[in-house]
């Protein structure tokens, strides 16, 4: 076994090898929690300008006025834990409406809409979807 590879597994499995950077998923994942929760809080409080939304056919059987107050939940929603937002980034929510649980995701495009946005901390090459659906349609 040479020096290097010798050196390597004294390694923890945790660090990044020798030369090896972190990927960009991993480092947005700790360094840009921030901005992309604040960027996904923005969404949620100006649907439609700040995203796009998108709510599936159950929500939009629901009378109208029950479709207004779920937006309106998803807006005022703060019930984030590690177990439901486990990076920080506030892109998912859970509750309950009239019998209904419902559940709430923003995804990260790029302008295209074709892929996934290459740092959705980045508004200018970030396009959010917000998807609002019943738990039983997912």
């Amino acid at each position: 076994m040479t020096a290097a590879l010798e050196a390597a597994a004294d390694v923890p499995s945790f660090a990044p090898a020798v030369g090896v950077t972190q990927t960009k998923e991993a480092i947005m994942k700790t360094d840009k929690a921030p901005e992309i929760a604040a960027l996904n809080k923005l969404a949620r409080s100006a649907m439609g300008i700040a995203c796009r939304v998108y709510q599936t056919p159950g929500i939009s059987a629901l009378a109208s006025r029950d479709q207004s107050a779920i937006r309106e939940k998803v807006e005022n929603f703060d019930a984030f834990t590690p177990d439901n937002d486990p990076h920080g980034e506030r892109d998912f929510g859970a509750f309950e409406h009239n019998e209904h649980r419902i559940f709430w995701k923003i995804d990260y495009y790029d302008q295209t809409l074709t892929q996934g946005s290459e740092d959705p901390s980045d508004p200018r090459q970030t396009v959010r979807v917000l998807t609002i659906m019943l738990a039983s349609e997912y």
